[in-house]
């Protein structure tokens, strides 16, 4: 999948309300990023390189296996394909965005 295809999946999950009131973001290397904006009323999914509060660094073909069901993300986690930079707490409650 593309980032493009990744970003559009992401939009319709969260939808106008973010579950998490937290800015997110996914960082896929030189592939680039997906930032989960949902400190505004209205969320806002972008490629943007921000500042987040909490930064995931995943691949992108782990991050569509997520997606997907293929990857459980404490498994990705505990096998080093996650890294978590920043609140954990944020991370802890990602399924909510991503289930």
């Amino acid at each position: 999948m593309s980032l493009e295809s990744l970003t559009t999946s992401i939009k319709e999950r969260v939808g106008d309300k973010a579950a998490l009131p937290n800015i997110i973001k996914f960082h896929f290397g030189d592939d680039g990023n997906i930032t989960i904006d949902g400190s505004q009323d209205t969320a806002v999914v972008s490629n943007d390189d921000i500042d987040a509060d909490c930064t995931i660094n995943i691949s992108i073909s782990d991050f569509e296996d997520i997606l997907t069901g293929d990857l459980n993300p404490q498994m990705a986690f505990m096998m080093g394909k996650l890294k978590v930079e920043g609140d954990m707490g944020i991370a802890m409650q990602l399924s909510s965005v991503l289930g």
